[in-house]
């Protein structure tokens, strides 16, 4: 086998192993075991409220209905919320990663839901990654243009998710556990996540934690739009009401302890480590050799794709070929160009001329289990040892387009862009490294 051969047999398992990664995280097999005990556990004739929120929203969704579950109000939000539907459930086009006004329509009909329960009723919501943005009731004084703005701005600035959601939490009417304290009835939780750290899977960045306590403070927030940068070019209003709560003039946001949401049930039914260990399963029954790195990729970019070539290689370096080195996490993009792309394909452009020192086969991919890499219609990319050599033929400065954040225009120009469409879950994103010729 040549090693031209190699490597396109090594394109072609990366993205098989991707494609069950990906399975392994689908919304009805995670879902399954907690509606059965949710179902078994409900009294006969109790009226059941459901709120589905986030990028797995329709699958899940659907899961309850499957499961048996009459719904007598229901909504689904998310970013293609399209049926068909029952009557009693709504069904709305929200926005992300910036929400739009149906992501303001969305939180304002989860609220009313919610409001709307008896103290005998049962209210189940089911939070998957990218609920923060497609529900988004501004809090008291603010405008949507105004949370608009934030959320542009600290993209921008590269703020990490967990950072984003604690000024969004503050922004809020439904975050920060107010959704749930809406409710006169326990609000039981099923949550995918996509939250790798601080703290892996922690409830009050899921969604941004509509129906959890929230540990961060308005100081907390303040600090976040300090610390990057944007306080002031932050809307007048929002940095008002950031400076106001951190002298404590407004109430916080719901904290642990708050005995109406110690009432309530909250269960992570599925996370990237799921999609791992399917990837993992995919990669050996392919007949690879397989390594799985435990610590989520998380950073800029353009930094921890080059990062995880080094420690992928180091620690595939006395197995045998081929090999399969797996990870999983979520990284951020410093926007300072005026190109397209997302931060799977930053990172594997990034990472390609790593590659091109390597003296064996390798391939590296990285995609968003969701299908959609930041503002464009990819999933991610996918280079290999000869990317570089393509680019300079096809007249692609690769060192140019990363430096105006413009990773999909190279990408798509040599080949290297990943396409699959958006896949109805979202754990965050997969990364692996393949080397050594297939058998």
């Amino acid at each position: 086998m040549s090693r031209a051969e190699a490597v396109a047999c090594l394109r072609a398992d990366a993205q098989a192993i991707a494609r069950a990664g990906v399975a392994g995280a689908d919304p009805a097999r995670c879902l399954a075991p907690a509606l059965a005990a949710f179902t078994a556990g409900l009294a006969q004739g109790v009226p059941v409220h459901v709120i589905a929120a986030g990028k797995a929203a329709r699958a899940m969704m659907r899961a309850a209905l499957d499961a048996g579950i009459g719904v007598a109000r229901g909504l689904v939000a998310t970013v293609d919320a399209s049926g068909p539907w029952p009557a009693s459930i709504i069904a709305v086009d929200a926005g992300h990663p910036v929400p739009t006004a149906e992501s303001e329509r969305a939180a304002r009909e989860a609220l009313a839901i919610a409001r709307g329960a008896g103290p005998g009723d049962a209210l189940l919501v089911l939070l998957s990654g990218g609920a923060s943005a497609l529900l988004a009731a501004p809090g008291e004084g603010l405008s949507l243009a105004d949370k608009q703005a934030t959320t542009r701005l600290l993209l921008t600035a590269a703020a990490s998710i967990d950072e984003i959601n604690t000024v969004r939490k503050h922004l809020s009417a439904v975050k920060g556990g107010r959704l749930a304290l809406a409710a006169a009835c326990p609000v039981t939780t099923f949550a995918l996540s996509d939250v790798v750290g601080p703290i892996a899977d922690d409830p009050s960045v899921i969604g941004s934690g509509p129906t959890a306590p929230d540990p961060s403070t308005w100081a907390d927030a303040l600090a976040v739009v300090t610390r990057r940068g944007v306080l002031a070019a932050l809307p007048v209003p929002v940095r008002a009401r950031l400076e106001a709560g951190a002298r404590r003039v407004l109430a916080d946001t719901a904290k642990p302890g708050d005995t109406k949401l110690a009432r309530g049930t909250y269960r992570v039914i599925g996370s990237r480590l799921d999609a791992m260990d399917a990837a993992r399963g995919a990669a050996f029954d392919l007949g690879y050799a397989t390594v799985t790195l435990e610590a989520a990729i998380v950073g800029e970019a353009r930094e921890a794709g080059p990062a995880f070539v080094i420690e992928a290689r180091e620690r595939a370096r006395r197995l045998p070929r081929p090999v399969c080195v797996i990870a999983s996490g979520e990284t951020t993009v410093r926007v300072v160009g005026k190109g397209r792309g997302g931060r799977n394909q930053e990172l594997a452009l990034a990472s390609a001329p790593s590659l091109a020192a390597i003296d064996e086969p390798a391939v590296l991919l990285s995609v968003g289990t969701d299908g959609v890499d930041g503002p464009t219609d990819a999933a991610g990319g996918l280079v290999d040892g000869a990317t570089c050599v393509r680019a300079r033929a096809s007249g692609v400065d690769l060192d140019a387009h990363l430096a105006d954040n413009d990773a999909y225009t190279a990408l798509d120009a040599i080949g290297d862009l990943v396409r699959t469409g958006p896949s109805g879950t979202n754990v965050g994103d997969l990364q692996m490294l393949l080397l050594g010729a297939p058998a």
